[in-house]
């Protein structure tokens, strides 16, 4: 037995002599996913046997768009048609298979469960028409009925933090299978099959493949605030999840899913604080950073940046201009990269070290090469200390005279010498005094020179 589809031009013209039964369905709704077909009878030559559970051989089948229709004879299937258009039923043929839009799944699908019979004529005791609904099942809602754990990981700073998140939105689904949702879910209904019967089950199996979405998104470095972005990645996690359950076993498949997340705000708080810290990684943005904050503390500022009215208080802002200054001094020995765990700043390479310097020369030097001597007298030969101050000449040796006593050198003209008018310390080279006095702290200037 099978169809063979009808010629439209002929229909109007034999269908009272020859096709006894016209099956067909009206439009079906958003809610309703199967259907008994009905059975029209003609006016002009009535059929007689008065069962709806009976095809004559010759009868019309009629399919509409985003419709399937399935024979069942028996209980087994024994035809089906995805295709728009009238169809004959004719007994003395093979079953046949029209599966239109819905591809090779429900050819795969007839393949593995027809159920062949052929009866040479005769008429069967049960056969039944079903329509389904392939088209996309809109207006599904669902919500989380308990939070759902989200770890977030930031891998560019390294903060972990665990939270909660709530969701809720629709989603909207399709028949891919009618074979599979026939044999596993509906089954021989007495009229009518809709999403409601579905829906329950269908809701808690989303809200576990769900589940499995976020843990997955969150593990890929997701953070709350991108969830909502990331919906279409989501759906494709939901479908797999629930391919094996929904697709593969009752031919039912998730096609969109929208979203609305929310999160406990003292976590988004703690999240965003967090973000608002990690920027400081940055060198120059904890320069600025340290900036504004000084700028704003001399102006007496609070943190809003208007006037908190203490813009008298002169030895707080003193004191927050010196607390200032002692974090900059930490962050540019690198002390606030040590502590974020990273270089202050990324790609800056490192600074070289100040090479020590050495401690000036304090006291006199001896003619016997002894320095630092601070006293009257020699410590190493108890020479007396040099009345006052000489020159050094090219050679090295330092003089008191106009002319060299090492090499006979004439003094230069206007080498000035310096000894501090302060405390009287004189320098080791009195030609090259250091900047300030390392006795006193005085600069040398002019009120030095002798």
């Amino acid at each position: 037995m099978g169809l063979i589809k009808a010629a439209k031009d002929s229909f109007s013209s034999i269908m009272s002599d020859q096709w006894r039964e016209y099956f067909y369905c009206d439009s079906l709704s958003n809610d309703v996913l199967m259907v008994k077909g009905q059975k029209r009878q003609d006016s002009g030559r009535k059929n007689n046997n008065g069962n709806d559970n009976i095809i004559s051989n010759g009868s019309i089948v009629a399919v509409n768009e985003g419709q399937c229709m399935i024979i069942v004879d028996q209980g087994g299937i024994v035809d089906v048609c995805a295709e728009a258009g009238e169809f004959v039923y004719d007994t003395s043929t093979e079953a046949s298979l029209f599966y239109g839009s819905l591809g090779d799944n429900i050819k795969n699908t007839f393949t593995t469960m027809a159920k062949r019979f052929t009866f040479g004529g005769n008429t069967a005791k049960d056969q039944r028409v079903y329509f389904f609904n392939t088209k996309e099942i809109l207006n599904n809602m669902y919500g989380t009925a308990t939070p759902i754990p989200f770890h977030i990981i930031d891998r560019n700073t390294g903060f972990e933090f665990e939270t909660n998140m709530k969701c809720n939105g629709k989603y909207t689904f399709k028949l891919v299978d009618p074979l599979l949702f026939y044999k596993n879910v509906a089954g021989n209904v007495r009229d009518t099959y809709t999403k409601t019967e579905l829906l329950s089950t269908m809701k808690d199996e989303l809200i576990e493949a769900l589940k499995s979405a976020v843990a997955e998104i969150a593990g890929n470095g997701v953070l709350p605030s991108q969830v909502a972005g990331h919906s279409k990645e989501i759906t494709q996690i939901v479908v797999r999840e629930m391919s094996a359950q929904w697709t593969e076993l009752r031919g039912v498949e998730i096609v969109t899913l929208t979203m609305n997340p929310s999160f406990p705000e003292a976590d988004l708080e703690r999240i965003n604080k967090w973000a608002d810290t990690a920027v400081l990684r940055n060198g120059a943005m904890a320069e600025a950073r340290r900036t504004e904050a000084f700028t704003n503390m001399m102006e007496g500022k609070n943190g809003s940046g208007s006037n908190g009215g203490n813009s008298g208080d002169a030895m707080g802002n003193m004191m927050n201009m010196m607390a200032m200054n002692m974090m900059g001094n930490m962050m540019g020995n690198g002390a606030f990269g040590g502590m974020m765990g990273t270089p202050a700043s990324a790609g800056q390479q490192a600074q070289p070290q100040m090479q020590p310097q050495s401690a000036p020369v304090l006291g006199w030097t001896c003619s016997c090469g002894k320095t630092d001597n601070r006293g009257k007298f020699c410590a190493e030969c108890g020479s007396p200390k040099p009345a006052a101050a000489g020159w050094t000449c090219s050679c090295g040796h330092v003089n008191q005279g106009k002319f060299c006593q090492e090499c006979g050198k004439k003094k230069p003209e206007g080498a000035p010498m310096y000894k501090c008018d302060k405390c009287g310390w004189e320098p080791e080279d009195p030609a090259h005094p250091p900047k300030f006095c390392p006795e006193c702290g005085d600069i040398f200037d002019e009120n030095d020179r002798v």
